[in-house]
């Protein structure tokens, strides 16, 4: 039963992980069916998606080599599992439009969901926990 071993290309993968639109939608039934086939994958995404078995190995493929997945070869079944946490795929999604969107930084970006976005009182509420929160762990 052999695996592939992740190196330290694929370590620093984990804290910039940057997901195409595709790779995406793997990932997520990749997390809730792991290990499993590009089979399993195609049948999750029946109903949703029209891809053909050979579009998904293939996206399946790149993302091993991009150090997104895993393989593990038992006979001529492939076995995928992540390598990748959904914490570290959304961290690097949200670095990068924090960059893109606000230079990098976090309270203009916060000043604008306030301003733009219409809070709920709930949300509000809910935001003002956080931040005391955030603020009672730093005391």
């Amino acid at each position: 039963m052999a695996r592939s071993k992740p190196n330290k290309k694929s370590e620093q993968i984990k804290f910039n992980a940057e997901l195409t639109e595709a790779e995406w939608i793997v990932m997520k039934v990749i997390w809730e069916n792991e290990p499993c086939t590009a089979g399993t994958v195609q049948e999750a995404l029946a109903n949703s998606k029209d891809w053909a078995y050979s579009t998904i190995k293939t996206t399946m493929d790149r993302m091993v080599n991009k150090g997104f997945l895993e393989i593990q070869k038992i006979r001529n079944l492939q076995l995928f599992s992540s390598a990748i946490s959904e914490v570290d795929a959304k961290r690097g999604e949200f670095r990068k439009m924090l960059q893109r969107a606000f230079d990098g930084a976090l309270t203009p970006m916060m000043q604008f969901l306030i301003e733009h976005e219409g809070l709920s009182k709930a949300e509000s509420a809910q935001l003002r926990k956080l931040v005391n929160k955030a603020k009672n762990r730093k005391d």
